[in-house]
């Protein structure tokens, strides 16, 4: 099951002409889910290689208007496309209803379902085979970050057993495999313990959204495979930082420390820098740091596949769909 996050906008408050505001598309397998929906979010997914899905969940991590302000139009075009169904749901800490309801008179009729639901830090999104988990950050506001957490999976399966225990090939071997146990037919079980390996840990995501370094942060992020953490300023920026509760490159690696995570991505980044100068400040505390620009993406394989990596520009826009939205461009 492939699992990657395509950072759409990299920026803090204000886009810039190389950084759109904050977006982030997780894909895991066939699903999308978007984190926070800033000012041109659909324009930067049109302009990826991903395109704009019919998305059917939108998460928020809080109200301040450079995480939401792409909603509305978003949300038009979906109309303008004839959807009508399924229905959207957008999650978000408290005040996402009253948010909704102040932004009706801008978004009007829609002829699908549009639902928003408020959580609090600690709540989980049940999935399945994953849990989208909530906890709490510190911004000032009603805020949330969010954690994708997957189960372990079972063990490699031991052929060599299977055999030896006379398991027939078919469905037997693939029920052991999903963990259940089968009756052969000689009448004889056979439990899933006696053909697999240990268990195998699943994958872990994070995402902060704003906030400053935080004890709840480091809890969250233990041993995930990747936390996105804020980074709007650098260490000669601390008291600002600390006056608007956002987080130093420094400090944001302090807390990847902390948490023993495998890979640190700063996002969240101020006019003020162009990136490079933040990941040196992080990797001086926490070398496994890079700063995605918008329009990379980070590979989450499977533990035993190997570590997360940045594929940059690794959801550009091929030269076809560049030229089918300017034709003055030639290959």
């Amino acid at each position: 099951m492939d699992l990657d996050l395509v950072f759409l906008g990299t920026s803090a408050s204000m886009p810039t002409a190389q950084r759109a505001p904050a977006a982030f598309l997780l894909r895991r397998g066939g699903e999308r889910l978007l984190f926070d929906c800033a000012e041109g979010t659909q324009r930067q997914l049109q302009r990826s290689s991903v395109g704009l899905p019919d998305l059917e969940e939108i998460f928020l991590t809080h109200l301040h208007a450079d995480h939401y302000l792409g909603l509305p139009g978003m949300l038009k075009t979906f109309a303008l496309r004839g959807r009508d169904e399924p229905g959207l749901t957008v999650y978000g800490p408290r005040g996402t209803k009253e948010l909704f309801s102040r932004l009706r008179p801008f978004i009007g009729r829609l002829p699908y379902p549009l639902t928003a639901v408020e959580l609090e830090p600690g709540e989980t999104l049940e999935r399945g085979e994953y849990r989208l988990a909530t906890f709490a950050v510190d911004h000032g506001v009603s805020a949330i970050g969010w954690s994708l957490v997957e189960d372990e999976r079972p063990g490699r399966f031991d052929v060599d057993a299977a055999d030896a225990l006379g398991v027939p090939s078919g469905p037997e071997r693939g029920a052991l495999q999903r963990g259940e146990p089968v009756t052969l037919a000689d009448g004889r079980a056979v439990m899933p313990a006696e053909v697999l390996g240990e268990a195998r840990p699943g994958r872990k995501l994070v995402l902060t959204g704003d906030t400053a370094p935080s004890p709840s942060v480091v809890q969250a992020a233990h041993l995930a495979d990747l936390l996105v953490h804020e980074a709007t300023f650098s260490a000669e920026e601390r008291e600002r930082a600390r006056e608007t509760l956002h987080s130093t490159a420094a400090e944001a690696a302090e807390v990847a420390r902390l948490a023993d995570v495998k890979l640190l991505a700063l996002t969240h980044v101020s006019t003020r820098y162009f990136g490079p100068e933040l990941a040196r400040e992080a990797r001086e505390i926490f070398p496994e740091t890079v700063v995605p620009r918008d329009f990379d993406v980070i590979e989450v394989p499977f533990p035993d596949r190997g570590p997360p990596h940045l594929v940059k520009s690794g959801a550009k826009p091929t030269v076809e769909q560049a030229r089918v939205e300017d034709p003055m461009i030639q290959s």
